[in-house]
């Protein structure tokens, strides 16, 4: 899978490929944001994906370094549910349940989803490892998160996350 080679070089923005879904194939709203590093370095790129009407946030994913703070949560909630819960403004107290392993199969690889469960009932999330270090999480809010979605996924062009 070429996406999962590191970019070298790169002036501004991550210095890996984002795999996200297309913007232009999603039919609501779309946002990204870079986390920033003190060195100036990025932490992680999190895309946001909204509902077409302005009825709020229905998918974010998240793509983190090694090394990047956000991959590290002291209770095992991980960071992309957070920001998913605040970004649907919610108060409400959310904790680790439980986390498995599946396997997905894409084309002729097989790649090792971690399913992760959250107090909210209405919160999916689900993780995944590439091979050059960078952590994959969908957090989806009131929608399964099928194996399909994985076939969607595909590295965005470094041009969109460049600092002008």
């Amino acid at each position: 899978m070429s996406f999962l080679r590191r970019r070298s070089g790169a002036p501004a923005g991550p210095d890996f490929d984002v795999l996200a879904m297309d913007p232009g194939d999603w039919p609501g709203y779309f946002g990204a944001m870079m986390m920033t590093g003190p060195d100036g370095s990025c932490q992680g790129i999190f895309l946001r994906y909204d509902l077409l009407g302005g009825r709020g946030p229905a998918m974010l994913i998240g793509n983190l370094p090694e090394g990047s703070p956000a991959r590290e949560s002291e209770d095992g909630v991980p960071f992309e549910v957070r920001q998913l819960l605040e970004a649907l403004e919610s108060e409400e107290q959310v904790d680790f349940v439980s986390a498995e392993d599946f396997p997905v199969m894409l084309g002729d690889d097989l790649l090792i989803v971690k399913k992760v469960k959250v107090s909210e009932e209405r919160l999916y999330c689900s993780q995944f490892g590439r091979s050059d270090g960078v952590q994959v999480t969908i957090a989806s809010w009131d929608r399964p998160i099928s194996d399909d979605l994985y076939q969607l996924l595909k590295p965005l062009p470094a041009e969109m996350f460049k600092q002008g």
